[in-house]
């Protein structure tokens, strides 16, 4: 029997039509129903028709990536299969969060959407975005940020893979990191179409006003343990969850280390749960030899159970 762990995808994962073919049983129906009735508009119209404009905004991408996730995670539950560990990039933490029993799907669903409305509102004021450096080592790009940074602020904070690493800052700090990097022989140093400098130190005054949500929120010890994003290590305490997700708004996603946690404990499947197959890619990045096979449709969680059991 494989050991299987499930991990769930984050903001950039969305597309328009997403969580169309789960929505059809009894539980997506249903999910659909109760995120519509605590957001206040159809998510679910939002995930299936667009506009896609409308669908990549923040306050409105985490909501759905989270609702289509945690369906899936639902429709998998059901079938009787439960992984030895779960993980989220990023936002995918909030979902990953639900499958490990330390949090509602009702509070998951208002946390991001709060989470997602705060962010949104940081672009007015937090001035800068995000860039993906390929083909460098994290230590590398992080030398890089140090000699930028009298340019601007400009951090490396998703550590996605050992070739692949995001920074984010302010715009002069991300060109001057951008310059830099391409000089050093980087295979694609890019800006992304994000609106913000997510998980900087720009992000901190969003960390304060979430504290209190957070604070407020019911978090259980996770029943199925959790690897965070800012420790990459086994989470099951309701505080540390909660101190975690509070430090990961403006602390750093260290995905690579996070699988290779997993892979150490002998996980040997993975399961992206949710739209996309942005983690499923990074995952061969990491480790080509480890099978890690995407989940959001009816079809693809038979193929997910046939794996588990060959």
């Amino acid at each position: 029997m494989s050991k299987l762990a499930f991990i769930f995808p984050g903001q950039g994962s969305q597309y328009v039509g997403m969580g169309k073919e789960i929505s059809g049983t009894e539980t997506g129906k249903r999910m659909f129903l109760r995120a519509d009735a605590i957001l206040g508009f159809s998510l679910s119209t939002l995930c299936f028709q667009g506009p896609e404009e409308e669908l990549k905004q923040t306050y409105n991408t985490q909501p759905a990536v989270l609702t289509v996730s945690v369906i899936a995670y639902e429709l998998l539950k059901a079938r009787g299969l439960k992984p030895e560990l779960v993980a989220g990039h990023s936002l995918g933490e909030y979902s990953a969060l639900v499958a490990s029993g330390a949090l509602s799907f009702e509070d998951a669903l208002r946390l991001v959407h709060i989470r997602g409305r705060l962010m949104h509102e940081a672009t007015k004021t937090a001035k800068g975005g995000m860039a993906a450096i390929v083909g460098l080592a994290a230590t590398e790009v992080e030398e890089i940020c140090r000699q930028a940074g009298g340019a601007g602020i400009v951090q490396a904070v998703n550590y996605n893979s050992p070739v692949q690493t995001v920074i984010s800052g302010e715009q002069a700090g991300l060109d001057k990191a951008i310059e830099i990097a391409q000089a050093r022989g980087a295979k694609r140093a890019l800006l992304l179409p994000v609106s913000a400098p997510f998980h900087s130190s720009l992000m901190d005054p969003v960390a304060e006003k979430f504290q209190p949500e957070l604070e407020a929120a019911e978090i259980k010890d996770a029943k199925i343990p959790v690897v965070a994003n800012i420790t990459a290590r086994p989470e099951t305490k309701a505080d540390e969850i909660r101190q975690n997700l509070i430090r990961q708004v403006n602390g750093p996603v260290r995905w690579t280390d996070s699988i290779q946690y997993m892979l150490s404990e002998g996980v040997d499947l993975l399961a992206e749960i949710g739209p996309g197959k942005v983690l499923t890619g990074l995952v061969k990045q990491i480790n080509r030899e480890v099978a890690c096979l995407p989940v959001e449709s009816p079809e693809s969680i038979d193929s997910l159970i046939a794996a588990t059991q060959s």
